[in-house]
């Protein structure tokens, strides 16, 4: 039986507990990370909490919809048992009418029915970094090889000591400025998930310029198992054609080679950063992603509420 849980009743030690042991266990549904990315998230629960579906909601204009918080690729269905298209229907089929629309992701372990429901694939881009270093260095793009040499004649260093405030303020003065998607709020909660992660061993930050004194690439890899995510990243447009970046991952490949460790880039849907995790030889992956609406004709104004709920 699927049992809607608001907030308050969620057992945290028993959904901890399902998503540590699930096949498709991932640290996005873990509850630290969901209190911080949509507090108050709700929850639907089959038995004894043998499987379990964040239910990541908020409002609008008096409209309930679910939304795929910022940095949180993929949450869905997270199961101890097997995990069946049959099994994703019938949560995807529990989810509250109160939850008049919703776009979110699935796991890339969620097989989801195209008759059923209004679904695209999301792409992802991962590496696996289990053999030596110069096996993977010889799938390097030529471009990507280029790059890395071209930042050491720059004179580009990779620092250890980089602060989250310095990442963030990078990111927010470069393509931030540019791109206006991200608000204050959500500012917050890229910090307060760095900060955490840090704080618990479970991230690393990594910077490069060829001095001390200022940052032309850095970014955030959150440790989650043997996976490293590729979550938060920032590049001086003034200076990123020195090849800072190219250096920064390479350094951490280089790092972290010879491990049964996966690089997941966290990323794909845009051609430009696609090409660019292909070029380290990162292999592309898929997830499910799907959109409900329940709406009244009347209130459905298809573009434009979705271009609402998206800037929330």
């Amino acid at each position: 039986m699927i049992q809607y849980l608001n907030h308050p009743d969620i057992d945290k030690l028993k959904w901890d507990d399902c998503i540590n042991r699930s096949v498709n266990s991932v640290i996005y549904a873990h509850s630290w990370y969901l209190d911080i990315v949509s507090p108050g998230w709700e929850a639907l629960v089959q038995d004894d909490y043998t499987s379990v579906f964040p239910l990541t909601g908020t409002s609008k204009m008096g409209l309930h919809y679910l939304r795929q918080p910022f940095f949180t690729q993929q949450l869905g269905l997270f199961s101890t048992a097997l995990l069946s298209e049959e099994a994703v229907t019938a949560f995807l089929d529990a989810i509250p009418t109160k939850y008049r629309f919703a776009e979110i992701n699935l796991n890339s372990f969620n097989r989801v029915d195209p008759k059923r429901f209004d679904t695209v694939v999301r792409r992802n881009h991962e590496l696996q970094l289990v053999q030596p270093y110069d096996t993977l260095a010889a799938r390097y793009s030529l471009n990507t090889q280029r790059n890395i040499r071209k930042a050491v004649a720059s004179g580009v260093t990779v620092k250890r000591k980089v602060d989250a405030d310095d990442l963030i303020r990078l990111f927010r003065e470069n393509f931030g400025k540019k791109e206006g998607k991200l608000a204050y709020r959500d500012y917050l909660v890229i910090t307060r998930l760095i900060t955490h992660s840090l704080r618990n061993s479970a991230g690393i930050i990594m910077g490069a310029s060829p001095d001390e004194r200022s940052l032309d690439a850095a970014a955030f890899f959150l440790k989650d198992r043997s996976r490293f995510i590729f979550l938060f990243s920032a590049t001086n447009f003034a200076t990123r054609d020195n090849g800072a970046m190219f250096l920064l991952v390479d350094t951490f490949i280089r790092e972290h080679c010879n491990r049964p460790v996966l690089l997941d880039f966290e990323g794909g849907n845009d051609p430009g950063l696609g090409r660019f995790y292909k070029s380290f030889g990162a292999a592309e992956t898929g997830y499910p992603a799907v959109r409900i609406n329940r709406l009244p004709p009347l209130l459905d104004t298809g573009r434009l509420l979705t271009n609402r709920i998206r800037g929330r």
